[in-house]
């Protein structure tokens, strides 16, 4: 991957980065949520005062990622070099990792452009109206688009870990991956767990506080990859460490 190339990949997805942690102005404006209860996506509900905001950085959020998984997919597909001795060919790593990062990119963008209506962990009549199925189909669209987001985001941070470990175990990414995709499946497990705690009547669990974790360890992972990528040192070839 060309150094042009790296760089650029570099500053979108840096900038996606901090696009995808604009939640956190909860702490200095008054959502009236509680982050230790609600989803992330409540604060982008169509009912919430600051929805726009929210819904708009999701926006910018999505097509930065996207536009910088896309432009590192482009720089995998022409490197070449697989580890084996004599042999030339692209990383599927690389290649997977960019793909599910591109993934999570466009999913991101539709979630911003599927808001929920309303908040169903803190307004007991959205979530009355929502068990009902009285909510828009947006409620149902935007499970689904949250869903393929998290997974392509997985999928990302395991594929491109990888890569980078098999790349150059001298890179950020390599040394510090490992530990942030332990991290991140952990958050995944707490919050699938307080999700189902919340649909089955048994609580909320701190979804609020589970799903801050983990899109903060997705947006913490993106920086990490994006340094990465400027520090990389220049040259297609791939320098495998045993």
């Amino acid at each position: 991957m060309s150094r042009t190339v790296r760089r650029t990949a570099a500053a979108l997805l840096a900038l996606g980065a901090l696009a995808y942690t604009a939640w956190v102005l909860e702490v200095l404006v008054h959502t009236g949520l509680d982050p230790v209860r609600t989803y992330v996506s409540e604060l982008a509900a169509a009912d919430q005062p600051l929805g726009g905001l929210f819904r708009a950085t999701d926006f910018a959020a999505g097509l930065l990622v996207l536009a910088g998984a896309l432009t590192g997919l482009a720089g995998a597909w022409r490197a070449c070099g697989s580890g084996a001795p004599g042999h030339k060919g692209r990383d599927p790593w690389a290649v997977g990792g960019w793909i599910a990062l591109a993934v999570f990119g466009a999913a991101t963008v539709a979630d911003s452009r599927l808001p929920l209506s309303c908040a169903p962990t803190a307004d007991p009549v959205c979530a009355a109206r929502e068990t009902a199925g009285l909510v828009p189909a947006t409620h149902a669209a935007h499970a689904v688009s949250s869903s393929l987001a998290m997974t392509g985001a997985l999928a990302a941070l395991v594929a491109l870990t990888v890569a980078a470990r098999r790349h150059d175990r001298r890179l950020p990414l390599a040394r510090t991956g490992p530990a942030l995709v332990a991290l991140e499946f952990a958050a995944t497990a707490w919050t699938l767990a307080a999700v189902a705690a919340f649909e089955a009547g048994k609580g909320l669990w701190a979804l609020g506080a589970g799903q801050r974790l983990q899109v903060l360890l997705v947006a913490v992972w993106l920086a990490v990859l994006a340094y990465s990528l400027a520090r990389s040192p220049a040259g297609d070839g791939r320098r495998e460490r045993r």
